[in-house]
């Protein structure tokens, strides 16, 4: 049972494949054209009448059917692929973020989150001087940590702290 199931799968994976290519070719654009134009050139033959319109009609409303599917089906199997390649490209690379791969699973929340996460990269970003550093998500923080710890340690940085320290003790005082 499970191989007839699969040969079936099969079977229908081999046409729409079939279709999506014939579907998508200049020769099935040259066939549309063609019908359109036959059409409209027996018009005057039948008088324009209910049942000539009717043809197109109802033809055009199968084919645009049909064609609903087989376009979803074919975005759904290139959308995989394009998941698949950009998954083994984040799990590949050494800097990149592991959290990434599969998050076209992730709900509408939680997608929102993420975009949260990168415009706080983005503002991280924007701080640094080398228009070529980069972070993940995971490194931006402790980047931008080790960076102002860095900072700390700098003679003007310290004197800063300890004229802002003057200043809010005399302001405590009063």
């Amino acid at each position: 049972m499970a191989k007839s199931a699969r040969k079936k799968k099969n079977l229908f994976e081999k046409f729409a494949n079939w279709a999506t290519i014939a579907t998508g070719s200049s020769a099935a654009f040259i066939g549309a054209v063609a019908i359109i134009v036959v059409w409209g050139v027996t018009g005057p033959i039948f008088q324009y009448s209910n049942t000539w319109q009717l043809i197109i009609n109802t033809g055009t409303t199968i084919v645009t059917f049909l064609m609903v599917f087989l376009i979803q089906k074919s975005q759904n199997k290139d959308s995989k692929a394009i998941h698949l390649k950009l998954n083994e490209l984040l799990a590949s690379h050494q800097g990149a973020s592991n959290r990434m791969v599969d998050i076209e699973d992730l709900n509408e929340q939680e997608l929102d989150l993420l975009h949260k996460f990168y415009v706080q990269l983005s503002e991280l970003a924007e701080e640094e001087d080398d228009i070529t550093c980069t972070h993940s998500i995971d490194a931006a923080e402790e980047n931008h940590t080790n960076k102002i710890n860095s900072y700390k340690l700098k003679p003007h940085y310290i004197n800063a702290l300890k004229n802002r320290s003057k200043q809010s003790n005399h302001t405590g005082k009063s």
